[in-house]
């Protein structure tokens, strides 16, 4: 339901474009983790709203305290998300979790620099240096890892918070254009520098995803297509 949700409100919101679909091209019952760059709170319902459209339903790794949110919680719990407990003696079971959703050939939605950056423009920046959980649960259960680059989420909802409060309240009339790039499958199990080809292979997909927002609308991706 969730997914659904955000299907329906990524058009609301924004005017997204995605490219690199045919990445996303795996044998069936393979599981995959998606390794995305974060930049907004307007990112996972971006993400989660333009695999809907895609046709994908992974799990999303999520700070732990969301499942405090009345109602929230157990939508994610029926969706099977994955709280993660940061600094906490319960932190390694996010990754436990994780990898029982891949092993079950589910997706795995993780945002491996593990927070939001604190810059307050609207402008994006490469992504940040990556936290090592994404690279040790795709070592531990030899699943492809598909990075994810978007850009112009920080149009929609940045800076103060009396500032993102506007940008979601007009986000609706500028519909500010959005761009999503799925790059190609790395094998991180096989790579002498795991970690480093990740963030080398995420930089370059959210390269990518700014220069489709700076070319003329359309010719570098497709407008995502009707909710499934």
């Amino acid at each position: 339901m969730l997914s659904a949700w955000a299907g329906a409100l990524v058009p609301v919101f924004s005017d997204t474009s995605v490219s690199g679909t045919g990445h996303l091209e795996l044998p069936p019952g393979t599981g995959y983790v998606l390794a995305a760059n974060h930049t907004s709170f307007f990112d996972p319902v971006l993400l989660i709203g333009t695999l809907h459209r895609l046709g994908l339903r992974p799990a999303v790794l999520a700070t732990a305290g969301l499942w405090r949110v009345p109602l929230l919680g157990r939508a994610l719990t029926r969706e099977g998300y994955v709280p993660v407990h940061r600094g906490s003696r319960r932190a390694p079971d996010a990754l436990r979790e994780a990898a029982d959703a891949l092993a079950a050939g589910r997706g795995v939605l993780i945002y491996p620099e593990g927070g939001l950056p604190r810059y307050r423009a609207s402008h994006d920046r490469p992504p940040g240096r990556l936290k090592s959980g994404v690279v040790r649960l795709a070592l531990s259960t030899g699943v492809p890892v598909i990075p994810v680059g978007h850009a112009g989420a920080r149009r929609v909802s940045s800076g103060s918070h009396a500032k993102q409060l506007v940008g979601w309240a007009t986000a609706p009339v500028r519909r500010p254009r959005v761009h999503v790039h799925i790059g190609p499958a790395l094998r991180l199990d096989t790579a002498e520098h795991p970690l480093d080809d990740l963030e080398s292979a995420l930089a370059q997909a959210w390269a990518s995803a700014v220069h489709a927002l700076e070319d003329t609308p359309g010719t570098n991706g497709r407008r995502l297509p009707e909710r499934h």
